[in-house]
């Protein structure tokens, strides 16, 4: 498997693990909330009821965050050639190897330095897109160049 196709499944598996953390803790709510609905009447069941709802209202936010970063990686083309740098490039600069798509955390090839997978709303990946191998770019006040993209 190419290292851009390990990337790329690297960070859909990150989505569909995300996805079932909440889904399951959404279950969970449901059930918490269908037995404080069976519990007793008053101010601490409504306080009960109120704080299950909000922890929903926050799960739900976060769903629709990871259903945003699914959609951004149907974006990602591992075959289109660029110079530039965009969405699905994988870059390595003087400092770092980072894959541009969402941000899941490091890729830990089994030899080789870890792969950073960023989303393109990033500081370093706004400093990053559009550039091209030969570039350099300054990064916590301290310069970086583009040694190679793929």
């Amino acid at each position: 498997m190419e290292i851009k196709e390990a990337l790329l499944q690297f960070c859909q598996d990150y989505v569909r693990d995300k996805k079932e953390v909440l889904k399951k803790r959404s279950a969970s709510l449901q059930e918490s909330l269908n037995s404080e609905t069976k519990s007793s009447a008053g101010d601490k069941h409504e306080t009960g009821r109120a704080m299950v709802q909000l922890e929903q209202e926050k799960l739900g936010q976060q769903l629709q965050e990871i259903e945003k970063m699914a959609q951004v990686l149907n974006l990602v083309d591992l075959t289109s050639s660029t110079h530039k740098i965009g969405l699905g490039n994988l870059v390595q600069t003087s400092t770092a190897h980072y894959f541009i798509a969402i941000s899941a955390g490091a890729f830990k090839p089994k030899n080789g330095n870890p792969i950073f997978c960023i989303s393109p709303s990033t500081p370093i990946a706004k400093l990053l897109l559009g550039k091209e191998a030969g570039d350099t770019f300054i990064f916590n006040g301290k310069n970086h160049k583009i040694l190679e993209l793929t």
